[in-house]
């Protein structure tokens, strides 16, 4: 999740809902590897002009039509990752990861009891991630260190214990996420969610097996670095996500974002890669699958 990085009148257009219009569709489905529905709904509306009574299965429907057919929900406090557990299990295209996010934990009176509640939560079967936890340095000072540095190794703790894709959160702190990792032993299945590396960091994680989850901000004019580290990321260690409702790709850049946007970010990635479409997009669902499928998917909306 990484509101912060949008300016006062770009977060003032995305509240608004001012959803963009609806990109051509991919020529094979791919996932989301992260999105928070909750606050998109709640924040921004109902994407894609659907029932207002349902936002979810409005959001599914209209990612459904441009090939987008499955979706992780990303929990970031005890109340999201218990909505998104719920979500999960009453769509069959919802997946969902359970967390208290990097800047959350220092604000807790009670750490020790969130991630109780937590690991509890990660023990559904439809909960597959643990995950947004890490690192950022960007929000939290040296005075919240301490208690962010225990959510995170506590995080990897749960996600070893239960088997579960690892989603890292990291926010000016590649060397301190590393330095972690390191320490606690990674689990088997590691999601740098909305990547925000140069080629070196890209190429470090590449070495470690990690996926690289790429979001909006690889379309940004200013993102030259970012497009160097996907194009030396190997195709089958990719994925693609919204962050929804942040991260708009461009030329949307400021409105509200929706898992419906993914084909923009995926078209700009083939630019920056050199990968065939068709390939790419195919690389992406098998990798999906891999960290944190299969889905089963029954039908849009349940």
């Amino acid at each position: 999740m990484s509101e912060s990085t949008e300016s006062r009148s770009q977060r003032a257009a995305r509240r608004a809902g001012e959803f963009p219009p609806v990109p051509e569709p991919l020529p094979r489905p791919v996932l989301d590897s992260h999105t928070h529905l909750d606050i998109t709904v709640s924040e921004a509306g109902v994407p894609g002009g659907g029932d207002p009574a349902d936002p979810v299965a409005a959001a599914i429907d209209v990612a459904a039509a441009v090939g987008v057919d499955r979706l992780v929900q990303v929990g970031v406090d005890v109340a999201s990752s218990r909505w998104g557990a719920e979500v999960a299990g009453s769509y069959p295209v919802v997946l969902a990861t359970v967390a208290l996010h990097p800047n959350e934990a220092p604000r807790l009176a009670d750490l020790d009891g969130a991630l109780r509640e937590i690991e509890a939560l990660a023990g559904q079967e439809r909960v597959r991630g643990v995950g947004e936890t890490g690192m950022d340095r960007y929000r939290t000072g040296d005075e919240g260190r301490a208690a962010q540095e225990e959510s995170f190794r506590a995080h990897i703790a749960i996600a070893k214990r239960y088997g579960r894709t690892l989603v890292i959160h990291d926010r000016d702190a590649h060397a301190d996420v590393l330095r972690i990792l390191d320490d606690e032993g990674a689990p088997d299945t590691v999601v740098m969610h909305c990547f925000s590396g140069d080629a070196e960091f890209a190429a470090e994680c590449v070495r470690r097996g990690y996926l690289l989850s790429f979001a909006g901000t690889v379309t940004f004019a200013s993102a030259g670095a970012l497009r160097e580290a996907a194009a030396l990321t190997p195709l089958d260690q990719i994925l693609v996500e919204t962050d929804a409702p942040y991260l708009t790709p461009v030329p949307y850049r400021g409105r509200p974002n929706a898992s419906y946007l993914i084909p923009l970010t995926v078209r700009a990635l083939a630019a920056a890669t050199g990968a065939d479409l068709d390939e790419l997009c195919a690389a992406i669902s098998a990798t999906g699958e891999r960290a944190f499928g299969p889905w089963h998917p029954a039908g849009v909306g349940g």
